[in-house]
């Protein structure tokens, strides 16, 4: 543990309004996200859960950052349909192809949001979503949608947001 629990305390009794805010922040965007998708895209939904983290518990960090937030949630999205594309034309009976193909999509996401510089862990969870659940307009425009959103409450907000760490 890094911090002994009194500091801890501490930290909280002295920004409280800070922990509660930002939490009902991130809740408010993740209700509307799924009531849109509906919880059967739940990778996806998990993606733009660990994104409301990142921007209302990490301000701060470059992860949290607009680029980094609609960039790496793009790159996601490129990877996770390059992923269907080639589903189409492997034979997707065999799980090993399957989980290689899965597996590619994280991988793949990576790489690339290292190599441009727009790294954002949840967009290899968009990349895999896309992957496992297949490409649709919906998913598409929800992510890049909740992606801006986030990106918008966190440029706005940004003087009042502060690392919950």
């Amino acid at each position: 543990m890094k911090r002994s629990i009194a500091s801890m305390v501490s930290e909280f009794k002295m920004h409280w309004k800070n922990y509660v805010l930002q939490s009902l922040f991130a809740t408010c965007v993740i209700f509307v996200v799924m009531l849109y998708l509906g919880v059967y895209r739940s990778v996806i939904v998990a993606s733009i859960g660990a994104t409301a983290f990142l921007v209302f518990a990490l301000p701060q960090k470059s992860l949290s950052q607009p680029i980094n937030v609609i960039g790496g949630h793009i790159v996601g999205l490129i990877s996770g349909c390059l992923s269907v594309l080639i589903m189409k034309y492997a034979p997707s009976d065999s799980e090993y192809i399957l989980a290689m193909v899965y597996a590619f999509s994280v991988g793949f996401s990576i790489f690339v949001m290292v190599v441009v510089d727009v790294e954002h862990p949840p967009g290899s969870g968009t990349a895999l979503g896309i992957a496992v659940g297949g490409f649709s307009w919906d998913v598409l425009l929800t992510v890049m949608i909740s992606a801006v959103i986030l990106s918008l409450i966190h440029h706005f907000a940004r003087s009042s947001l502060r690392d919950l760490e």
